[in-house]
């Protein structure tokens, strides 16, 4: 350690410091010292510190050059920080009375050892006891104290020290708690004796090192912008989710346990734990909070998003401690990194939603899905938004941000549903409208089928697969409301409705309107007809898709309550007038009772293939008699 200058330990920056000019004391008021020192108990302060001081001495051939005192014995340490405050105090003395008294010089010469010893026994003690430090352990501790357990207890024994301890803590918590009390207490001591400067610098240094090496090991490293913008996302994705865990533990375990351990050790100077802190947190917290900010400038896609939530909601989260551990002026700009980054995710955020729609209304894929199913545009669209809605918190507060604008009436007519519904909020209104974005897209799709009745059936796919997909969501559900459940449901009844109009109205026509009298040759020609239709209806909607079992059964029920009844009457009245008809198999193809077989069989995607010249595919339904 550098020596001082003579009176240098007066150098402190408490306002309680004598001047630190030998000239000055001359004309000084009377110290409140001269109260309780006198001459006698000067000389015996000099003394007694002379025996332990000199014992201490880092510079002599003695056992205690390589011995601790702290470990070696804890009441030795503390009649050692005794005895230096006395000295201190005795210097003080000697000053106000004799500057030149040789004891003075004597005085020094043992503040200098004491503080040599002490600065040696500040550096062992944070060096060797890093896991009696570490984050978990200071968290146990109260973050400040007035008072050292050196200068209130000074006289008791290690056993009565412990005893005060809360008897709930554990063991590593009591080690750790001794370990602040030592450091607390031989800060306190040098700055009060002017060679804070020295201690600080030992401080600062071993602790910046264990924050640095604790980052490192969590996966934080220096982060640069131009090296994450030639990191592939697959990468950049794996260094995302690490840095998520990583910054909970950096800012709620590690810097957390740094600022408690800083106010505990300089508790009695704000400036001086300030300081501190702030050259052993700032540097590392800001470029850990730089991260976020290089990612949400990184190309906006809308595949990336959930990344980014998950940045701003960890962020959030940790907000508050945020706030409350980097609460000092000079570490400001740590809660302004960690803004700067909030904001730049919520834009990159926004971004991604507007690629999202616009990836939807650039569809142009032109492929028929086969039968009318369900479009991988659909599919992948709802699981977006049904993700997308698994982060309502963090959407909420962009979306009210990013209005809509409502400059257009298809907008309008949509969303005032939610308006009247009470749904009226930013977050609801945008997911009802990407619905619409993509069903208007469906609507375009549906145009490329040649058959009416199969753009309507692809519709009410898509639209039930919309449905069920909000109904199913424990967050699209809540956010849409039951109303617009409704609503829809009822347009898919539309569609379902269409698709049988367009598809079996034919078939239902076939068959006489009214209840009337037929001759057996207007009979054959209505059975004709009817077979004829339903033929070519049959194998047609054979190869016609609905995946879902309960749309599936839904359609065939109605279309079988239209049409079998009605068969089945005109059946019963009329085949009997054509019994001795020759071939009459081949006229009356088919018994009612099998219609609800064929229909059964509808939906399943699976095609029947019929020659003109043979209608084998009915073999199981012909009249034999």
């Amino acid at each position: 350690m550098e020596q001082k200058s003579k009176f240098s330990f007066f150098s402190s920056s408490s306002p309680k410091s004598l001047p630190s000019s030998p000239h000055s004391f001359t004309s000084s008021p009377a110290s409140p010292l001269h109260q309780v020192f006198t001459q006698s108990t000067m000389d015996e302060a000099i003394a007694r510190a002379e025996a332990i001081i000199k014992k201490w001495d880092p510079n002599t051939p003695s056992f205690t050059k390589i011995v601790s005192l702290f470990n070696h014995s804890r009441k030795e340490a503390k009649e050692f920080i005794k005895c230096v405050r006395d000295l201190r105090k005795a210097m003080h003395f000697l000053v106000s009375q004799d500057s030149q008294s040789p004891k003075l010089a004597l005085a020094q010469t043992l503040m200098q050892i004491a503080m040599t010893r002490l600065e040696k026994e500040f550096f062992q003690i944070l060096s060797s006891n890093r896991d009696k430090l570490d984050p978990e352990s200071v968290s146990g501790q109260p973050s400040t104290s007035t008072n050292s357990e050196f200068e209130d207890d000074y006289d008791e024994d290690d056993d009565d020290e412990m005893k005060k301890a809360n008897e709930s803590i554990t063991k590593v918590e009591k080690a750790s708690a001794v370990v602040m009390s030592d450091l607390k207490a031989i800060a306190e001591c040098m700055i009060s004796c002017g060679y804070g400067k020295e201690c600080i610098k030992i401080y600062k240094r071993i602790r910046k090192s264990i924050v640095d090496e604790g980052l490192s090991l969590l996966g934080i490293e220096t982060y640069k912008s131009s090296r994450l913008h030639r990191t592939d996302w697959v990468t950049l994705d794996h260094m995302i989710k690490n840095w998520i865990k990583a910054a909970k533990i950096g800012v709620i375990t590690l810097f957390r346990g740094e600022k408690l351990l800083c106010d505990h050790v300089f508790s009695a100077s704000n400036s001086t734990r300030e300081s501190c802190f702030y050259e052993i947190a700032n540097e590392a917290a800001t470029n850990l909070f730089k991260f976020p900010e290089f990612v949400a400038k990184e190309k906006k896609s809308h595949e990336r998003i959930f990344s980014l939530m998950d940045l701003q909601a960890a962020i959030s989260n940790l907000w508050q401690d945020i706030q409350m551990i980097f609460h000092y002026d000079s570490v400001a700009g740590v809660k302004s990194q960690a803004l700067m980054s909030l904001q730049k995710l919520k834009v990159s955020i926004h971004n991604a939603l507007t690629d999202f729609e616009s990836t939807v209304h650039r569809d142009s894929t032109k492929a028929l899905t086969p039968g009318g199913g369900i479009h991988k545009l659909t599919r992948s669209t709802m699981s977006f938004i049904s993700s997308l809605s698994e982060h309502s918190s963090v959407l909420s507060e962009i979306l009210t941000d990013h209005p809509l604008p409502r400059n257009t009436r298809l907008l309008e007519s949509y969303v005032i549903m939610l308006e009247e519904e009470e749904h009226n909020h930013a977050l609801s209104v945008h997911f009802a409208w990407l619905i619409l974005v993509l069903l208007c897209k469906l609507d375009t799709k549906a145009e490329h089928y040649k058959d009416v009745s199969l753009s309507y059936l692809f519709i009410a796919n898509n639209l039930h697969f919309i449905i069920e997909t909000v109904r199913s969501s424990d967050h699209l559900r809540p956010l849409l409301g039951e109303d617009w459940i409704t609503k829809h449901d009822d347009k898919l009844s539309a569609y379902a409705a269409n698709y049988e109009i367009s598809a079996w109205s034919y078939v239902y026509m076939s068959l006489p309107e009214e209840p009337t009298e037929l001759s057996p040759e207007e009979a054959k020609i209505y059975f004709r007809r009817f077979h004829s239709a339903f033929e070519e209806a049959y194998m047609k909607q054979s190869s016609r898709v609905v995946p879902d079992a309960k749309l599936r059964d839904e359609l065939k029920v109605s279309i079988a309550k239209k049409l079998v009844p009605e068969y089945r009457e005109f059946y019963n009245k009329y085949l009997p007038m054509l019994g001795q008809e020759r071939n009459i198999e081949m006229l009356v193809r088919f018994k009612p009772d099998n219609l609800e077989n064929y229909i059964s069989d509808l939906f399943h995607g699976i095609p029947i293939l019929a020659s003109s010249s043979s209608t084998s595919w009915m073999s199981l339904g012909r009249v034999s008699s």
